[in-house]
């Protein structure tokens, strides 16, 4: 039919357009309020390369509660191992800059909250997200925190921050976090710092190429577990 091909090619235009705007989004900044979408792959079992097949966890209601009080001891050294269905690597937790937000990842995580949750936000060279009951970027733990990175921080690769709403101020978090795969995100300093990932970083990056849509996972990736180990 005439003109079809003209208005195939404006529809392929704005399509990609729509993505690249989408991927120049902050990792962090959608948070708690992200909107991307759950389509027909997100319930898929077939595995990423380098991961185990797994089906997508179900939305996992969470009630208000009292934010927890804990805060990581400045003398002692936290670590997170996060146990996924594409492997494992681990977060040293920043005792020193970031006691409060530790303090509320390790509650969590002793409480079994991770456990079962999935990676719902994957941009490809720039995060990966995890840590939403409701698994696209709606949910959160019932309550907020709030502590400010520090001014110089640089979200780099291996950086593990805590993502927030978009109209939430600086340093606010709740459950999501998020890993830096880019070499400088060009972040501002604007997310609440958890630690950094010591070791397990290929892991991360297995994670992070796993196809998507949208930034959506076209395969879970899932949670098995958080341990933490205290020195």
């Amino acid at each position: 039919m005439p003109g079809r091909p003209r208005l195939q090619l404006l529809i392929l235009v704005v399509t990609l357009a729509a993505t690249a705007f989408t991927l120049a989004a902050c990792g962090g900044d959608d948070g708690a309020g992200d909107t991307a979408s759950t389509g027909d792959g997100a319930t898929t079992a077939d595995a990423a390369e380098g991961c185990r097949a797994v089906q997508q966890p179900e939305p996992r209601r969470v009630k208000e509660r009292k934010r927890p009080s804990f805060r990581l001891a400045r003398d002692k050294t936290y670590s997170a191992k996060i146990e996924t269905s594409c492997g494992d690597f681990t977060i040293r937790l920043d005792s020193q800059r970031a006691p409060r937000t530790g303090g509320s990842f390790v509650t969590l995580a002793r409480d079994d909250f991770y456990d079962g949750l999935s990676f719902h936000r994957i941009v490809p060279g720039f995060v990966i997200q995890g840590g939403d009951p409701n698994g696209d970027g709606t949910g959160d733990a019932g309550y907020k925190v709030r502590e400010r990175p520090p001014s110089d921080i640089v979200y780099s690769e291996g950086v593990v921050a805590m993502a927030k709403g978009g109209a939430e101020p600086g340093g606010t978090s709740g459950s999501q976090f998020f890993v830096v795969t880019a070499t400088d995100s060009g972040l501002e300093p604007d997310y609440a710092l958890l630690g950094e990932v010591t070791s397990g970083l290929d892991v991360v990056q297995i994670i992070g190429r796993v196809p998507t849509n949208a930034d959506q996972p076209l395969a879970p990736v899932v949670i098995d577990d958080v341990k933490i180990e205290v020195k």
